[in-house]
């Protein structure tokens, strides 16, 4: 069966020419993605008729989906949109990226060979071996706050089904599952959906320690 070819994201360069890097970058290097490899190499989990995913990217997707609290649509949502995500995974930004399917299917083969909780933790043992622990659970809420004029252009309504619609923003917040500090704040207009908008909330860098 053939695999999908997908390019590895370059590092993004501000004005000062220094490479704009994330703590999933500094992961990515502490990890022995070899090993990681080997054990996926035999896993085919696309839909009949169509090139498989690499293994490899999908499952660091799913690294990111447990370290970030995401479930599989905010994180196709999240990986489609968010370049530490893409670079981390291997998708350039111009790559298209796997929709939610892709991860049900990709979890299920795991499972189906034991490997589910194994990798999980070999990567932990990895990190743990070099003293960094990954901080993980992000909570995502989101505010509604009016607009002072409906003739505010950078606003929009903001639909609820059981309340009237407000004209104005959204605030999404992201704060930390178990302190419940907000980390992050993401502003849209209020008629953005939370599912394309929450992840912008999430903590640029996670902390490691």
């Amino acid at each position: 069966m053939s695999r999908r070819k997908i390019g590895q994201e370059e590092l993004m360069f501000n004005a000062r020419g220094v490479a704009r890097q994330s703590s999933l970058d500094e992961l990515d290097r502490l990890i022995d993605l070899a090993s990681l490899a080997y054990e996926l190499d035999g896993i085919h989990s696309a839909s009949k008729g169509e090139p498989a995913w690499p293994p490899l990217a999908l499952f660091k997707a799913m690294l990111i989906a447990v370290w970030y609290d995401l479930s599989d649509v905010k994180l196709a949502e999240a990986l489609d949109d968010r370049a530490s995500f893409r670079r981390f995974c291997g998708f350039s930004s111009s790559d298209v990226t796997p929709e939610r399917t892709a991860f049900v299917r990709f979890r299920k083969e795991l499972m189906a060979r034991g490997l589910d909780k194994a990798l999980f933790d070999i990567v932990t043992r990895q990190l743990k071996a070099k003293a960094v622990t990954v901080k993980t659970g992000t909570l995502i809420d989101a505010t509604v706050i009016a607009s002072a004029s409906h003739q505010d252009g950078e606003a929009g309504w903001a639909a609820h089904r059981t309340r009237k619609a407000v004209h104005g923003f959204k605030a999404h917040l992201g704060a930390d599952a178990d302190t419940a500090l907000v980390e992050e704040l993401s502003v849209t207009p209020g008629n953005v959906h939370d599912g394309r908008a929450g992840h912008g909330a999430l903590p640029h860098n996670l902390t490691t320690s």
